[in-house]
């Protein structure tokens, strides 16, 4: 079992599209590497926290690989814009992979160069080891299974792409 914490704008959309997929044993929506302590939703969104929403996952990695979980996520980003995703404008709509396992890196930054290549573009993707996480209030968690209708960012088409067969062409 792995660990990663993945920052693609609103954490909603992500946490649903990332555990669509078979090996993500589970998921959490959180805030990651600020400098507060405990921050609330509201904090983060009107305070200068430093905190990205985040989802963490984990997986088997003997199911899917961490490059593989990765380049499912970069399919939900926009690896180029930089803090902001869809509608979401700010510093915690940052695109940010953050790991605690240093085991982890080597398989994240080849993602990252590959991604690069294939867009031939640089991204601004935050790679860094975690500092902290704090779970978000439990109204966000799975949100958009509660909430259909909720916003989101990615496109719905994206969050059935494992029952759709899609998911073995990444």
């Amino acid at each position: 079992m792995k660990t990663i914490y993945l920052a693609g704008g609103c954490f909603w959309g992500t946490e649903k599209f990332i555990s669509q997929f078979k090996g993500v044993c589970s998921t959490e929506v959180g805030y990651a590497n600020g400098k507060t302590e405990n921050p609330t939703y509201s904090e983060v969104c009107h305070n200068d926290t430093g905190h990205a929403e985040t989802v963490k996952v984990m997986y088997d990695d003997t199911i899917i690989s961490t490059s593989k979980l990765l380049n499912y996520y970069f399919m939900s980003i926009d690896p180029t814009s930089l803090n902001k995703q869809g509608g979401d404008v700010g510093t915690q709509y940052r695109t940010g992979i953050y790991y605690e396992d240093d085991s982890l890196l080597p398989d994240i930054q080849s993602s990252v160069e590959k991604l690069e290549a294939s867009i031939n573009k640089k991204t601004v993707i935050e790679v860094k080891h975690l500092q902290n996480f704090y779970k978000a209030e439990d109204y966000h968690q799975k949100y958009l299974n509660k909430n259909p209708d909720g916003y989101c960012h990615i496109p719905l088409h994206l969050f059935n792409l494992e029952k759709n067969g899609e998911s073995e062409n990444v």
